[in-house]
């Protein structure tokens, strides 16, 4: 486990109540086995799924799943706007309308598995910010193809050298923040998505001085479903990074 803190920013904390963001945009046939799966980690683990106008009916079996309006939420919005946008719409909400301690991130394709988010709950007890790495020791990806491994790597080192983010894993999507790291990042100005979403919260993060910590994840790849990355969210990554050096600068 490697800890990227600057001096200390927060005391120790116990979470008592954690919910677990996961977007989705037709996951129907993963979202009915994630979300019990997630459950049964922990009683003090609640789900809120945020979909976007899945045509598949993902909504309606989150609906359907027996605790639906208790540790299950759901937050519809009517079209697909990006996993950038989803995350902030969710972490506005959850800000806004729960008493929620701690907050994650997490693929709804099984391509995190729910066992990890047991080290994370020990681990956000000492930082404001857990990352979830595949690259920490050597590299944790299972069933990708090498050209998207090799992207993925140097992405991350791209990342890392231009903006100066002291972190293995800039673009990894499993995550957990406590509610006032949330309340301490510029939530209205993140405009980026995908691999770029991820590296600029980080970056908000290590901006603010706050304790971030990475921890080993197995990464597998999605069994069923379509993978969401596009040309489009590799290109505005490329940009993004070089923004926020600009910023860093200014």
């Amino acid at each position: 486990m490697n800890d990227h803190a600057q001096p200390r920013t927060c005391p120790p904390l116990e979470p008592t109540a954690a919910v677990v963001v996961v977007p989705t945009y037709n996951e129907a046939d993963n979202i009915g086995r994630l979300v019990p799966q997630i459950l049964a980690r922990d009683p003090r683990l609640s789900v809120l799924v945020v979909d976007d106008g899945s045509p598949d009916g993902t909504a309606a079996i989150v609906k359907a799943l027996p605790g639906f309006g208790e540790r299950i939420l759901l937050l519809e919005r009517t079209k697909k706007e990006g996993l950038g946008a989803a995350y902030i719409a969710a972490f506005k909400w959850i800000l806004a309308n729960t008493k929620f301690d701690v907050v994650f991130e997490m693929d709804a394709d099984f391509s995190h598995d729910p066992s990890a988010l047991d080290e994370f709950l020990v681990k956000i007890r000492d930082h404001d910010l857990v990352l979830g790495s595949r690259y920490l020791y050597g590299i944790t990806v299972v069933n990708w193809p090498l050209r998207r491994l090799i992207l993925s790597v140097g992405a991350n080192r791209y990342a890392g050298l231009v903006t100066g983010l002291p972190i293995k894993d800039c673009t990894g999507g499993f995550k957990c923040f406590r509610r006032t790291t949330l309340e301490r990042l510029p939530l209205d100005r993140v405009r980026s998505d995908g691999y770029s979403f991820q590296i600029e919260m980080t970056y908000h993060c290590w901006k603010r001085g706050m304790s971030i910590a990475e921890i080993p994840i197995m990464f597998v790849d999605r069994q069923v479903g379509v993978s969401k990355m596009s040309r489009r969210i590799i290109i505005e990554a490329m940009w993004m990074v070089w923004a926020l050096r600009l910023r860093r600068m200014a």
